[in-house]
């Protein structure tokens, strides 16, 4: 089996996600859940059950966490997450050592490049408002709110810079990153301080650290 170090060699592209993996939303994701809970009489969440459900696709989630969607459309409790969140968004901070990392791998001569289950625009001007969307050679967001695959816009942004698979390295925070690395036969290492704990990411890979930091050192 490969080592994180050996994984990293020759790199020449970072893929990057943006929720949970740069911004550290997780805290800011439950608050805006538990004003949705309350309002339908569902029994609020804490980060560590966030971490331990919070699932791609987010219908899942959701279900996980108690809606029942015999009885409500999703897209009702979906929509009233978003209303909650986007105002808010500004309030989640970077990762610590986000920037530092950032400012490495550019010094290191590699392309980085942001894919997000965020909508689009939104993701746009929350990379601008922290102040790092210069880093990025491209960002690609969703075009809806409802946090669908990321495979499609990671094919297509490969086509569209033709980048090969064996130069790409993926971070990202939760097992969707990872399964979309696999598919896009590109090399993944996860984030544990995200959007899903340690223990879930491990039962898909071994290649999880505890924050970026961890990740730069290996390409120093």
């Amino acid at each position: 089996m490969k080592s994180i170090c050996q994984l990293v060699k020759n790199k020449k592209i970072i893929i990057w996600d943006w929720n949970g993996t740069m911004l550290n939303d997780a805290e800011l994701c439950v608050a805006c859940m538990n004003t949705v809970l309350r309002k339908h009489r569902i029994k609020e969440i804490d980060v560590i059950k966030y971490r331990s459900t919070f699932t791609f696709p987010v219908k899942d989630y959701y279900e996980a966490i108690g809606f029942d969607f015999e009885k409500i459309d999703f897209e009702i409790p979906a929509m009233e997450f978003i209303n909650q969140y986007y105002p808010k968004i500004g309030q989640a901070d970077l990762h610590k050592d986000t920037i530092e990392v950032l400012k490495l791998f550019r010094e290191k001569g590699l392309k980085q490049f942001a894919l997000s289950a965020m909508e689009h625009n939104n993701l746009v001007s929350s990379l601008t408002d922290k102040g790092i969307i210069e880093f990025f050679e491209n960002v690609s967001g969703i075009n809806n709110h409802y946090a669908n695959s990321k495979l499609e816009m990671g094919q297509e942004m490969m086509k569209s810079f033709s980048i090969e698979s064996k130069d790409i390295l993926m971070i990202g925070d939760t097992i969707h990153d990872f399964e979309v690395a696999q598919r896009l036969d590109i090399d993944c290492v996860l984030v544990s301080n995200g959007h899903q704990s340690k223990e879930r990411l491990l039962e898909v890979t071994p290649f999880v650290v505890s924050g970026l930091l961890e990740i730069a050192e290996y390409f120093r």
